[in-house]
């Protein structure tokens, strides 16, 4: 694992993790056996509520807030990211209707039936149509 500067090592609490999500997220960068990766968590423009959710593996960047959860796991998010997801917690779902991550985001105010779009009291966003079929 990469060093982290002081800044990066303070930051904790941004996200937690449900023991399901830490054990996929362990899982998936098992397989790509890269010790620099960590999950990047990010929400951009976009779904149907104005603001979606996004999750890949990355390497941490300068200005990223880092959260190590459950010992091993990095957590990395954007400054912008960090103000629209924070306190929030990241599961891993897998069911008849399919696998995949949810964010509990306590900062939205509304969200889309596919759990990818949100919006918060501070930004109204533009809809777009929803594409679960919701």
């Amino acid at each position: 694992m990469a060093e982290l500067s002081e800044a990066q090592q303070t930051q904790t609490g941004l996200v937690t993790l449900t023991p399901a999500a830490l054990e996929k997220i362990r899982e998936l960068l098992r397989q790509e056996n890269d010790p620099e990766l960590g999950l990047r968590i990010f929400v951009a423009g976009g779904g149907c509520s104005g603001l979606q959710y996004g999750m890949t593996l990355d390497t941490p960047q300068e200005d990223d807030m880092i959260t190590v959860v459950g010992g091993d796991v990095r957590v990395l998010v954007d400054e912008m990211s960090a103000s629209y997801i924070v306190g929030s917690e990241i599961d891993f779902v897998d069911s008849l209707m399919g696998a995949g991550f949810t964010v509990n985001n306590p900062n939205a105010i509304s969200t889309c039936g596919c759990g990818h779009s949100f919006r918060t009291a501070g930004d109204s966003g533009s809809a777009r149509a929803c594409g679960c079929g919701r």
